[in-house]
């Protein structure tokens, strides 16, 4: 097997509320990514999933632990080694339009990276860089002359990935890639994170959706309160999940079939499930509810 491209071990990030305690967001979590691998990271929102995928970025402190770039210790990293990690490591952010500077065109927005780590020698150079990025994301060329609010969801979308792919990262990192876009322009856009296994590049997939990390991803990470869970192969998970709260997410996914019965005249279909459940401890006094067929 070959060795983690990143390693986060005993990662823990804390945050200081206003009456002067500290809300414990991640709490000594151990995680590796391999190269070339698409590992996906699920759990209910404010379980820490995009607190520690911007950890990983060094975009926010770490508490505690260490993260391993190469089996090197980058958790506080200095001016150069900053640079060489900014290219290796690329995040694609929930809100995209948010994300991107509203005052730049689309082409000055995918040009920064190549003037931020000098790459390409001449604008021409670039140029060519973009079209070609632009067509790989199945944007026109006459996309690169607009600003992003002129752009629908999707096309913001898929300029926040030709950017983060711009510099050809090891890792890319996706926080809720697809979770604000319609149900078609779902399918492309993780057509678009598909390729990345061909080009080698390793992919942190982070969503709320269990079913479409299984399509997607070679491992997933399951986390609660902070805490991770449970880790597998996605088929593993998928098929034979271990903690009751993994069991509790697959429970939730809709699953269309004919030997399924439909819920009660007059009862929605949350509230069947909710009364046809049952509570089990995860921890000490920690409970979750279960399904009754789980």
């Amino acid at each position: 097997m070959p060795a983690p491209l990143f390693e986060l071990c005993d990662v823990s990030c804390r945050y200081a509320l206003p009456d002067g305690r500290a809300l414990d967001a991640v709490h000594k979590v151990g995680l590796a990514v391999f190269p070339g691998e698409t590992l996906g990271l699920s759990g209910e929102s404010g379980c820490g999933k995009t607190t520690l995928a911007r950890c990983l970025m060094g975009l926010y402190p770490v508490s505690s632990g260490r993260i391993l770039y190469k089996g090197r210790d980058v958790t506080h990293p200095g001016g150069k080694d900053k640079k060489q990690l900014a290219a290796a490591r690329q995040m694609v952010f929930q809100d995209a339009a948010s994300s991107l500077n509203p005052r730049l065109t689309v082409r000055r927005i995918l040009t920064e990276p190549f003037l931020v780590q000098h790459r390409c020698g001449d604008r021409k150079e670039i140029e060519e860089k973009i079209v070609c990025l632009a067509g790989q994301m199945g944007l026109e060329k006459s996309c690169l002359a607009r600003y992003p609010h002129e752009l629908s969801g999707g096309q913001r979308q898929r300029i926040a990935i030709a950017r983060a792919m711009a510099m050809e990262p090891e890792l890319l990192v996706a926080d809720e890639p697809v979770s604000s876009l319609d149900v078609s322009i779902r399918a492309q856009i993780m057509q678009l994170f598909a390729g990345t296994r061909q080009k080698g590049m390793a992919c942190l997939l982070i969503a709320h959706d269990l079913s479409l990390l299984g399509r997607a991803c070679d491992r997933i990470a399951v986390m609660l309160h902070g805490r991770l869970v449970e880790l597998a192969p996605a088929d593993c998970l998928m098929q034979h999940a271990v903690h009751p709260y993994t069991r509790m997410l697959l429970a939730c996914n809709p699953q269309p079939s004919p030997d399924i019965p439909l819920n009660p005249p007059g009862i929605s279909r949350s509230a069947f499930l909710y009364e046809n459940s049952r509570w089990e401890e995860v921890e000490k006094g920690h409970f979750v509810r279960l399904p009754a067929d789980a």
